[in-house]
């Protein structure tokens, strides 16, 4: 239980900027929930792989993947000190990490019906407020209210060698040029998309955490929030 004022704090940036992490590490700081909302997007890119709703090209069958929202459930459960992403119950915190997920997941994420089931979801995660979220819209779309607002950079070498140590240390086999491919392509479906297009919230605190180690990225955030609460 959190010993701080309870706000909504809204972390937003590119992939493989490092916010999950900072995120992950602020809610537990502070006794926050918190809440990753791209792996709740991943996790319907999975849900539309695994029911061949997505052709060997890349194409989404949209239809099928729209009427089949209602019975995809979303959740989180924390193991080990781990937060696990579940799918209709069912583990998939692996599997909504691999490549193959990373390759569909902006695409799926740009569709209007997908957006909008989410971010309803993700609302009522926060209605109650004490809750760290990441994602690309938090600040923007889902909580354009929240009292504490991040947007996280860092150029797009930087992230690819990041994304690369990550998927390396989980065991999955990746290249460096496959990662920054994947990185740029998101990047450019992010910032593009017609429905929450990926921006700063004009009231969003700025962190280009490139040259940062961790620790440095983690109390910049901690002292943020400090400065915030004690404005309340």
């Amino acid at each position: 239980m959190s010993i701080f004022p309870l706000i909504t704090i809204a972390i937003d940036g590119y992939s493989s900027s490092g916010k999950s992490s900072m995120a992950r590490q602020l809610a537990k700081t502070i006794g926050y929930r918190y809440i990753d909302s791209g792996a709740m997007y991943r996790a319907v890119a999975l849900y539309a792989m695994e029911h061949n709703m997505i052709n060997p090209e890349g194409t989404i069958d949209t239809r099928s993947l729209i009427a089949a929202l209602p019975e995809i459930k979303i959740g989180f459960r924390i193991e080990d000190d781990r937060q696990i992403t579940t799918l209709n119950d069912r583990d998939v915190e692996s599997q909504i990490r691999s490549m193959a997920v990373s390759n569909h997941v902006s695409p799926i994420a740009a569709i209007p019906e997908v957006r909008h089931a989410l971010v309803a979801m993700q609302q009522q995660m926060g209605e109650q407020k004490g809750i760290v979220m990441d994602g690309r819209d938090i600040g923007t779309t889902v909580f354009p209210d929240a009292e504490m607002k991040v947007f996280v950079n860092a150029s797009p070498q930087t992230r690819a060698q990041r994304r690369v140590a990550e998927l390396i240390e989980k065991g999955i086999a990746t290249t460096y040029e496959e990662v920054l491919s994947n990185v740029i392509n998101r990047d450019h479906i992010d910032e593009t998309r017609a429905e929450s297009p990926l921006r700063k919230a004009d009231d969003a605190l700025v962190l280009d955490n490139s040259t940062l180690t961790i620790d440095e990225q983690n109390s910049w955030l901690l002292e943020r929030f400090h400065e915030i609460c004690s404005n309340l």
